[in-house]
């Protein structure tokens, strides 16, 4: 099952399944007004995510496909679904038009670093040290807070590039969402965007090279497991627009990582309350060059088959 927010004039922040055609089915209820109350609602009762969601459908009553009636000259009433498409909705936030939210509203998100050799490899020739490699063999993964939920942007939304910084990248992740007992109950695709320049001059300023407005990028859809064969068999991509040229394509398999999301969890979770609905981005394989830091106006595409893709602008903060 995917899972999207998605926000509706007049009506706000909504619930959508994408059927395998990416038509929306709206499944808002009161009671669960968005993925993370439907996720911690079908926790709390021990009943699966298809069956809440089919009990929320028949209690709303909400017509499928949707798309929507023209809004009257007023501008005042809500508008109806009727023929929405998860194409239609990946566009610029605006709150007079359809468009899509992060995925999950999630409470905390952590992000794991060196998990590829790739990226152990890079850190440390710009670093010269070895202290990426040493955590890349290590017994204990790096993990880091990353963001909140004012720090997160979704799809189309403005990731930032930090005043005090000269290089700031794109790191391209995998995520995945956290239940109650540290069980992965879905995933996303992360854009860990990270002041390079900040860290590498003292690997002690690694918060702030972390941690700022815009910072993180979810999107555009929460997957459930059984959508996903295998985590560690993904081709993931991404794209770093200019002026409407690709500067840059990289693309990484996920069977590169080095440590099992599991392992990761369980770092994480030691002595340390992790709550419900947390994202963790799994680090990243695709290093984009010194020389090609993003810059104001550019666009980063990340993409998954079967995920979407994530797409958002840059803005000097």
């Amino acid at each position: 099952m995917k899972l999207i927010q998605f926000h509706l004039p007049n009506l706000g922040k909504r619930v959508g399944i994408v059927t395998r055609d990416e038509e929306v089915i709206d499944v808002t209820s009161e009671e669960s007004p968005g993925v993370l109350e439907v996720l911690e609602l079908a926790d709390r009762e021990q009943i699966s995510l298809g069956v809440i969601l089919a009990d929320i459908q028949e209690k709303v009553a909400t017509p499928a496909p949707m798309q929507l009636r023209s809004l009257p000259e007023s501008g005042n009433e809500p508008t109806e679904p009727e023929g929405l498409t998860l194409n239609k909705l990946d566009v610029a936030p605006d709150e007079n038009v359809p468009h899509l939210l992060s995925p999950i509203d999630s409470p905390e998100v952590w992000g794991c670093g060196v998990t590829y050799k790739r990226s152990a490899d890079m850190r440390d020739d710009d670093s010269e040290q070895d202290i990426y490699s040493r955590v890349y063999f290590a017994d204990r993964p790096e993990i880091f807070f990353k963001a909140t939920p004012s720090r997160c942007v979704g799809p189309n939304g403005f990731i930032g590039i930090r005043s005090d910084s000269t290089l700031t990248a794109t790191e391209p992740e995998l995520a995945y969402v956290l239940g109650n007992n540290g069980e992965i109950i879905g995933y996303t695709l992360c854009n860990d965007v990270s002041a390079w320049d900040i860290e590498r001059d003292n690997p002690l300023y690694l918060p702030q090279s972390k941690v700022f407005y815009g910072c993180c990028a979810l999107g555009p859809m929460f997957v459930t497991p059984s959508e996903v064969d295998d985590p560690y068999n993904l081709e993931m991509r991404c794209t770093v627009l200019r002026d409407g040229d690709a500067i840059y394509q990289g693309e990484v398999n996920t069977s590169q990582i080095n440590w099992k999301f599991e392992e990761l969890t369980e770092f994480l979770m030691r002595d340390n309350p992790i709550p419900f609905g947390t994202v963790v981005s799994t680090g990243t394989g695709i290093i984009v060059p010194n020389d090609l830091p993003l810059a104001p106006e550019d666009t980063v595409e990340i993409a998954i088959d079967g995920f979407g893709t994530l797409s958002n602008p840059v803005k000097q903060l």
